[in-house]
């Protein structure tokens, strides 16, 4: 029987809880995000040479994930969290000053390395604190609705960068989202952390402990089997959706719609992803049958929704996208349960690596299927592994029932 929670232990959490929300909020309330892909085109390259562009953005995570990771196990979590959003800024900074094609390739190294820094950085200082807190079941929770104010603010800013756009344009798009990663910086360093202590019985030798923590953190990995199903699941969770809602606008504006109605597609499939972090939480209770069966619907939905071309197959992409969101916060709070010790970032960075590197042959794959095969058909073809996890996640049940 869960315990009943008192006011004491609600504000214990809210310390936790406000600034982690507001973090979430500027790491996506930026107006560039439903937009950047056009500013490239609209500066002259083509979908290969934006694709390479993504590729240059997820080399540069699948460097730097582990090695960041590692050392978000040994430093403060939050000076880490607000460094990444200044990288980010940065590099949004130099396409507005040089909008060309080494300056957007710069700008993706800044915006990696600043992902590199947040990613698997944040679960773990969530995770980490609310086990001080006592409260390690929220996790699912927390992050659903951490993930569902992120697509919610992704939503927002791409209503704001509608009249921004025919207002000002690019700049006034580009000022306001290195406004926003100024703020995201100060709110990371709100954040609370419990840093855990290191005796001398623990840590003899006077090296930092960075590589013990990298082994110990590589050894988990490659030893325990729940470690490694989590992390299988949670790339496969994460890579391919993710990737394609990079192309949405160029889908979008191939099936007719106008650039400054681009946005408007976004909204509407990112309103649904916000239910799927909504409702993760309780779909971390779903039995195994009704997984696999939402992850096979989601594929046809989505799938024919990137073929409609309309409202209502926007929609269908959006309900898709919102199953596929549901799967990426339980696989999350699956790999957190799964991690033991102090190296939890470096672990988590792991997902994170796999996922970068996942993500570099989607975009190259998508450049080179683009020419033949049109937005449509890639989409639909990227999105088949989530109904073969599908068929995955049913097969147990059929066999139990066969016995």
């Amino acid at each position: 029987m869960p315990t009943p929670y008192t006011h004491a232990n609600n504000a214990r959490l809210q310390r936790l809880t406000r600034p982690l929300y507001a973090y979430a909020v500027c790491q996506e309330l930026i107006l560039l995000y439903p937009v950047y892909t056009l500013l490239f085109a609209h500066h002259g390259l083509s979908t290969t040479q934006i694709s390479s562009l993504f590729v240059i953005w997820s080399l540069t995570s699948v460097l730097l994930a582990l090695p960041t990771g590692t050392w978000a196990d040994l430093v403060p979590r939050r000076h880490l969290l607000a460094l990444g959003p200044l990288l980010t800024g940065t590099g949004f900074t130099l396409w507005l000053l040089a909008p060309s094609y080494p300056a957007f390739a710069a700008g993706f190294v800044l915006w990696g390395t600043g992902s590199t820094l947040v990613s698997g950085t944040l679960e773990a200082l969530v995770h980490t604190e609310l086990d001080h807190r006592g409260a390690p079941d929220h996790y699912t929770r927390l992050m659903g609705r951490t993930s569902a104010l992120e697509v919610a603010s992704a939503g927002t800013a791409t209503l704001l960068a509608v009249p921004a756009m025919a207002h000002g344009g690019y700049t006034t798009v580009g000022a306001a989202s290195v406004t926003v990663c100024a703020l995201g910086a100060l709110t990371a360093l709100a954040l609370p952390e419990q840093r855990p202590t290191t005796t001398p019985d623990q840590n003899p030798h006077p090296d930092p402990g960075y590589t013990a923590t990298l082994r110990a953190g590589l050894h988990q990995a490659r030893t325990s089997r729940p470690v490694r199903s989590a992390l299988l699941l949670l790339v496969v969770a994460t890579v391919f959706w993710q990737s394609l809602e990079e192309y949405i606008p160029l889908l979008a504006s191939d099936s007719g719609v106008a650039p400054a109605t681009v946005p408007a597609v976004m909204l509407l499939v990112w309103a649904f992803v916000t239910i799927g972090g909504l409702t993760a939480a309780r779909a971390a209770r779903w039995p195994r049958p009704l997984l696999g069966l939402a992850l096979i619907a989601a594929t046809l939905a989505a799938g024919t929704g990137a073929h409609l071309g309309t409202w209502g197959g926007w929609a269908l992409l959006g309900a898709g996208f919102a199953i596929y969101q549901v799967l990426a916060v339980v696989a999350d709070a699956r790999l957190q349960e799964a991690i033991t010790g102090r190296a939890r970032a470096t672990v988590t960075s792991l997902a994170g690596l796999g996922t970068d590197a996942v993500a570099i042959g989607t975009y190259a794959g998508y450049a080179g299927l683009i020419t033949g095969l049109g937005h449509p058909a890639v989409f639909t073809l990227f999105m088949l592994p989530y109904a073969a996890v599908g068929l995955t996640v049913l097969a147990p049940a059929r066999t139990r029932n066969t016995t």
